[in-house]
């Protein structure tokens, strides 16, 4: 895939469902926040759905890659810097661990997967959960912040790697061993 450099450097990713329940107006307020602080961006919508059609008529500059699998997903997470990722509906979606496998610096609020793997400015950026605010410095950030995109991507290569069906089970074990501690502290 060939996506050139032509007036641009930094390649800021969405991945996902193009659905109302993605809370895509926060992506896109985060993107157009990024671009007032650093025009060299653009915005790259991969994956489908009923706003397409909307975003595409109100943003005819950003890129829409439409549905992609398998090596084609994999090259374009590759093509990325940034994932943003504003969903607050996700519980443990793939895209976050996807991204970080990618090297992207992912900015997500500081729920769900993203909570589990992500350690704020050290492997990516969390957002307080629901606070948009934050979440459009956080990406601002993420892109203008001089070594941030490199200092988080190889730290999430690496958070990514990490994980394993045994280091999921145990974690999941512990988290069930700490509920029956809370409620049940004599045993």
């Amino acid at each position: 895939m060939s996506m050139g450099l032509q007036s641009w450097d930094t390649a800021v990713l969405y991945v996902g469902r193009l659905a109302p329940e993605k809370n895509l107006p926060l992506a896109i307020e985060a993107f157009e926040a990024i671009r007032r602080a650093h025009q060299c961006v653009r915005f790259i919508l991969v994956g489908d759905g009923p706003l397409r059609g909307t975003i595409s008529r109100e943003h005819p500059e950003y890129v829409f890659a439409g549905r992609r699998h398998g090596d084609d997903l994999a090259a374009h997470y590759a093509s990325g810097d940034v994932l943003l990722f504003p969903s607050l509906t996700e519980t443990f979606g793939n895209v976050t661990l996807e991204a970080m496998a990618s090297g992207l610096a992912v900015v997500a609020y500081d729920d769900a997967a993203a909570r589990v793997l992500i350690r704020d400015k050290e492997n990516g950026l969390l957002a307080a959960r629901s606070d948009a605010g934050d979440f459009i410095s956080c990406a601002v950030y993420a892109v203008t912040k001089r070594g941030v995109r490199a200092h988080c991507g190889m730290r999430a290569v690496r958070t990514a790697a990490a994980q394993s069906w045994d280091a999921v089970g145990e974690l999941f074990e512990n988290a069930l061993w700490e509920i029956v501690e809370r409620n049940h502290p004599s045993r």
